[in-house]
């Protein structure tokens, strides 16, 4: 399988203890590197995110059939029953069936300073880090309808909430007004930057000069699939990015699987980590019934 974040570590430990032989390929830079806890994953709530692989890691070394390799998949061949994966440091590996746990990968933010606070002040999912941040002066940076639904969203843990568009904007008037019954100022001048001391944004800088004091910011990021590799063999995706997925994780090609933030833009740890579970359960039962119907036939 190919990559080692929830995802690909539950779904190993599924297969590890249902006896398979598995081969975690996976780079070891994950994307929630930048932050310095994760939240919501229960008994572990909160860990650093290398500690988590950590103690999954040191888990799943229970179960001998599980390998790691810290390398980076370039290529891929073959199809169901015999994949052939190499990799940066020009190994090949071969395998019956894959997984791709690629997860999704930020790309480069547009907004001065909003990089230096991106994980530490300034995050995405409100119910990865919104506790954090309760009953504290917040600038959301987001866009038309999704402006007034984040906003919904987080005023269940404040209700001092400034709205930044970053430039001209799509939201209806009534939109707008919905927003402004509720107290929730609307900015449409360009950010200038975001300004901020060791990490905790101190206010954000509008173009027009306006000044908006905060210490925290959620905010859209602009993300692009962790791999190209899963639309490089076949497999279908959505305009999002994401892999379509049956129920346990199989994609529309034959013997191809993927899972976690990949297969999903439900981007919590804890949601990653279930759907690997669920796509090591599809991936044991394919082999199972391929071992099954193979003894048969020998007979």
């Amino acid at each position: 399988m190919i990559g080692g974040g929830p995802a690909g570590l539950n779904a190993a430990l599924v297969l590890g203890r249902a006896r398979k032989n598995v081969v975690v390929i996976d780079e070891g830079r994950p994307r929630n590197g930048v932050t310095r806890q994760t939240h919501g994953f229960l008994t572990r709530d909160p860990i650093s995110p290398s500690e988590f692989r950590r103690i999954a890691k040191e888990q799943i070394s229970s179960y001998p059939s599980v390998n790691f390799v810290e390398d980076t998949a370039l290529s891929i061949t073959g199809t169901d029953g015999d994949f052939q994966i190499t990799t940066a440091r020009g190994e090949t590996y071969r395998s019956k069936k894959l997984l791709f746990a690629v997860g999704m990968k930020d790309l480069p933010v547009d907004i001065k300073g909003l990089a230096d606070v991106y994980g530490k002040s300034a995050f995405i999912c409100p119910y990865c880090d919104g506790w954090e941040l309760r009953e504290q002066p917040l600038v959301l940076i987001v866009k038309g309808a999704d402006a007034l639904h984040m906003a919904k969203m987080i005023s269940g843990w404040t209700n001092q909430l400034t709205i930044c568009t970053h430039g001209p904007d799509e939201l209806t008037d009534e939109q707008r007004e919905e927003l402004n019954q509720h107290n929730v100022p609307v900015f449409d001048s360009p950010i200038q930057t975001v300004e901020s001391n060791e990490g905790m944004v101190q206010q954000v800088v509008l173009e027009d000069g306006t000044r908006i004091p905060c210490t925290g910011i959620f905010f859209r990021p602009k993300l692009t699939t962790g791999s190209d590799q899963p639309q490089a063999i076949g497999c279908q995706i959505t305009e999002a990015g994401t892999v379509i997925v049956d129920n346990f994780g199989k994609t529309n090609v034959s013997g191809v699987f993927s899972a976690g933030d990949a297969a999903s833009q439900l981007h919590q740890a804890i949601i990653a980590a279930s759907l690997g579970s669920l796509a090591g359960v599809g991936i044991n039962n394919e082999l199972n019934e391929e071992a099954w119907n193979k003894h048969f036939e020998g007979n």
